[in-house]
């Protein structure tokens, strides 16, 4: 039963997500396409996990943060394509109410995670770039392991703050969610509860999750480039470049869709799922980050001939 009689108030007991579409047809291929980008992701950041892990080359604080990127990029993959796959496959798209609020919980822990990863990760290649003399005594281990551990609790606690809000709607109408995940603003148009609250908190802590990242990645870049371009030769700028290219790949397209869905102003319009643009931070940019580093990455490719 999706409802429950509770205090003469017909209470929602569990969602339906309508992800991508209907259809037999279309529900074979896209259970076809989303468990390949599935395997590949997971492969492809498994396989650097392992790079960073044996491979003793590699045990520097780039590559550190690298392997720390693609573990989390499994565990975000892991928490929204398996159920898309079995949705797909077995044509029920029923998840409890509960369930739906700890997709959420961890989902937003996890982006709000890779929002301070890649601003460490960003702030590694500004001291490698610019500061190249002072870069192995200011980036040692234990400076790495805390800005490691830091990304990693400072996303989940963010978060923490947000799903109380989120998990004390009431939700008393129509259980049908627009979307391909349990995300806030789809779940909060369902509500009978006032979400103007609820609405203003994700907001802000979005924008606290997202923004300050965003702006010291900028900045990171922004120096970086000012240094390379006061390199005199040709071969040390694209050497520069070259290590902070794919990285700016995986920035831009993160930050590009997270921003454009959370950011803005909480309104009524605002909270119309829109599943372009959070494809792009919950499918593209998991299945593309291995593929980018690997093929831009001198050392990754000898470490996989290896």
């Amino acid at each position: 039963m999706a409802n429950q009689v509770w205090k003469n108030r017909t209470v929602v007991t569990e969602f339906i997500l309508l992800d991508f579409g209907n259809g037999p047809e279309l529900d074979c291929l896209l259970f076809l396409m989303f468990l390949s980008i599935y395997f590949v992701t997971i492969a492809g950041n498994t396989c650097i996990v392992v790079l960073v892990v044996v491979n003793q080359h590699l045990h520097t604080p780039m590559y550190f943060f690298l392997g720390n990127l693609a573990c989390l990029e499994i565990c975000y993959s892991s928490s929204i394509l398996p159920r898309m796959v079995l949705s797909y496959a077995g044509g029920d798209r029923s998840i409890s109410v509960r369930g739906c609020f700890t997709q959420y919980y961890f989902f937003g822990c996890l982006a709000a995670a890779e929002c301070y990863l890649l601003a460490v990760m960003s702030y590694d290649r500004y001291l490698a770039v610019c500061k190249p003399l002072h870069y192995p005594s200011r980036m040692d281990t234990r400076l790495c392991l805390r800005l490691g551990a830091a990304s990693w609790v400072s996303g989940f606690l963010s978060n923490s703050i947000l799903i109380f809000p989120i998990s004390n709607l009431d939700f008393c109408g129509p259980n049908e969610i627009d979307h391909f995940f349990c995300d806030s603003f789809p779940m909060m148009k369902l509500s009978c509860s006032d979400t103007q609250v609820a609405g203003f908190v994700t907001s802000v802590v979005a924008g606290v999750c997202s923004l300050p990242p965003f702006l010291l990645t900028f900045s990171s870049y922004l120096y970086i480039i000012v240094t390379v371009m006061r390199i005199p030769s040709a071969t040390g700028k694209k050497k520069a470049f070259s290590t902070c290219s794919s990285h700016l790949v995986v920035v831009i397209l993160f930050y590009w869709s997270i921003l454009a869905v959370y950011v803005l102003p909480y309104h009524n319009t605002h909270i119309l799922p829109n599943k372009v643009f959070p494809a792009f931070y919950t499918i593209l940019t998991p299945l593309v980050n291995p593929l980018i580093y690997s093929l831009r990455n001198k050392e990754i490719k000898k470490a996989l001939q290896k």
